[in-house]
């Protein structure tokens, strides 16, 4: 290889874009998109065109990293749009090295958020140009000096190197899809973003003699194609029916030939015949690829630096279905369907880890954080699987030296008004956290900065939306692993636990309404054991919710021909979770969410319970 080969590709940028959750990463693609001209009518595209799946549309967040392509002029633009959210960091970091540069978004109201600065410390490390945009500048709370000077503060405390801290800044309604240089004077288009695209970003480096080398960051499959991998060409060039090597850990050397070689042009994938170094294509014909490996020139098998992928903080148990409507909904309700689903999801959720325990029909799964694992979980019950997780524990480690139990430490940043900031402070006091830092900008509204183990945040964003009646905006990172801080009291009191099976009537539920509150509805099938509301006081509470009304020939009044009764409280898949105890699971269903306890019979729960005592005596 010699520097004359090498070339730089004048025609071709990559691109991605970073930011923290709903500071309009997706928003601003749209805009890119509709101006790209790949659509016959723009109006009629529609918003957040990049979260095609069902649940980021739902949800309204990006879960998976997404290419796309525009052309400005002669010049081809490779997109990549990232998730936002800590809890699907690893999908980030997968795809940064496929970039020669990043847009960090940053909200003109929020400034830079907790995962603000995880994702621009890992864009700077590797070396990516970056340019940052200040989005959403028509909001009313918009506070664009102060931003952007939090903006400079924080490229010095991450910068690498003094060249990052030269970078171009531009302002921006990405709803709008208008940007320009100055906040007072935006371009009707975004064309001074394209501009400064083509004008700061490096295109990428081709030398087309050297021996091809491509690092696999996605996967997806077709029906008709097979496994289709997913990369960015490191260096050389491929042509459509080239045999080539793939390598790497957990892949043997393996020749095979390029079915079908595919680039990327708006939304779709275009069949080519030759790429070369920068170009990010897709391929099909390798069955054994996996994220990470490496595909290569088989006379030159040399392996890329595989993708750094933090560890993860929150773990529980997928088990099978033991209750007794189990088989009722799912499709799949085996061991062996639970497992093969399990092991097929390593193969693209790189944060996830999967771990076999004492039972045959139990696994233990890791992932990032609470919505990490949700997502998972409602994505395998729409699919048809049926299943019961236990409640949510963080992931500890051993101290080489001491041997001291570590637990994760979050850094936790609260945007609140100031009438909450005390409801704010008693919340997170007693989940152990740390206030770090209280800022209050003059408008009514507090930044709170807390150090707070990752325990301590679940259930924290219901409990905290609830107390602030939706007032408040909360983000966090994983920052360290410190000493375990001790048992952190729950807020939670007893269940209301059915102690019959059968079909739940209106009097049963006016009886369990009158001793706490229900999350069933009337006619819903129940069975022993199952947990059908929540007791205000400490202890559990077996009531019989498909208790009929006694029939008699008289009544006394108008009163009693019909049970008034409270609407249930119908909790959500996060809320499940957080609700759940020790001794309790959440069946998960295509069709319903029950939670139960472990032990269904009250004489089980009676002898678990005095079982538990003793160890304890013994213990002490």
């Amino acid at each position: 290889m010699t520097t004359a080969d090498i070339t730089r590709r004048s025609d071709l940028r990559n691109v991605a874009i970073i930011a923290h959750v709903d500071h309009g990463k997706t928003t601003l693609v749209d805009g890119l998109l509709k101006q790209s001209h790949i659509f016959r009518d723009p109006d009629a595209a529609g918003n957040l065109i990049m979260d095609s799946n069902d649940l980021e549309r739902e949800r309204g967040i990006t879960i998976l990293s997404k290419n796309t392509a525009i052309r400005y002029g002669d010049i081809k633009i490779n997109v990549i749009d990232t998730p936002g959210h800590a809890d699907f960091g690893g999908e980030v970091e997968r795809v940064l090295n496929m970039a020669d540069g990043c847009i960090l978004l940053v909200d003109a109201a929020e400034g830079p958020m907790p995962q603000t600065r995880t994702v621009l410390q890992r864009a700077l490390g590797i070396g990516l140009r970056p340019i940052v945009v200040i989005n959403k500048i028509d909001r009313s709370n918009a506070r664009i000096d102060e931003v952007k000077e939090l903006v400079m503060d924080l490229f010095l405390d991450l910068a690498v190197d003094e060249s990052q801290l030269e970078f171009p800044t531009l302002y921006a309604i990405g709803r709008a899809g208008r940007a320009g240089f100055s906040p007072d004077d935006l371009a009707e288009d975004l064309r001074p973003l394209l501009d400064t695209i083509i004008a700061e970003i490096p295109a990428p480096v081709s030398d087309p003699v050297a021996p091809f080398q491509m690092l696999v960051t996605s996967l997806d499959y077709d029906s008709h194609k097979g496994r289709i991998v997913i990369g960015r060409i490191h260096q050389g060039s491929i042509n459509a029916g080239d045999s080539m090597a793939i390598t790497g850990e957990g892949v043997t050397d393996s020749r095979q030939k390029v079915a079908s070689l595919m680039t990327f042009e708006g939304l779709a994938r275009t069949e080519i015949t030759r790429a070369e170094a920068g170009d990010l294509i897709a391929l099909t014909g390798f069955s054994e690829a996996k994220i990470g490996a490496t595909v290569c020139d088989p006379n030159h098998i040399e392996a890329l630096p595989s993708v750094a992928i933090e560890e993860p903080t929150l773990k529980l148990t997928f088990g099978v279905n033991t209750s007794p409507f189990s088989g009722r909904d799912g499709d799949y309700s085996t061991s062996r369907q639970l497992k093969d689903r399990l092991e097929r999801e390593l193969e693209t959720n790189l944060s996830l880890r999967v771990e076999p325990t004492d039972q045959p029909d139990v696994f233990s799964v890791a992932g990032r954080g609470e919505l990490h694992i949700s997502v998972l979980i409602e994505t395998m019950r729409r699919e048809g699987y049926e299943f019961q997780v236990s409640r949510p524990e963080v992931v500890t480690r051993k101290d080489a030296e001491t041997g001291e139990t570590l637990e994760p430490i979050e850094h936790l940043v609260v945007d609140v008004v100031e009438e909450f900031v005390g409801v704010v402070t008693e919340l997170t006091g007693g989940r152990k956290a740390r206030m770090l830092d209280l800022v209050n900008d003059g408008r009514g509204s507090v930044r709170l900065e807390f150090a707070i183990p990752t325990r301590g945040l679940i259930g924290l964003r219901n409990a905290m939306l609830t107390a602030t009646k939706g007032n408040a905006v909360m983000g966090s990172r994983l920052i360290d692993f410190e000493p375990w801080m001790g048992p952190i009291q729950s807020t939670r009191s007893g269940a209301l636990v059915a102690s019959e099976t059968g079909t739940i009537l209106a009097n049963g539920i006016a009886n369990a309404q009158e001793r706490g509150i229900t999350f069933v509805e009337v006619g819903t099938e129940c069975y022993e054991g199952m947990i059908v509301g929540q007791n205000p006081r400490p202890d559990d509470l077996a009531v019989n919710v498909c208790r009929a009304k006694k029939l008699t020939n008289m009544r006394s009044s108008n009163a009693d021909i019909s049970v008034k009764l409270t609407p249930p409280t119908i909790l959500s898949l996060e809320q499940s979770l957080d609700f759940l105890q020790d001794d309790e699971l959440l069946e998960v269903t295509p069709k319903a969410l029950r939670l139960r306890k472990r032990w269904l019979t009250q004489d089980e729960r009676q002898k678990m319970k005095k079982r538990a005592a003793m160890a304890e005596v013994a213990r002490a």
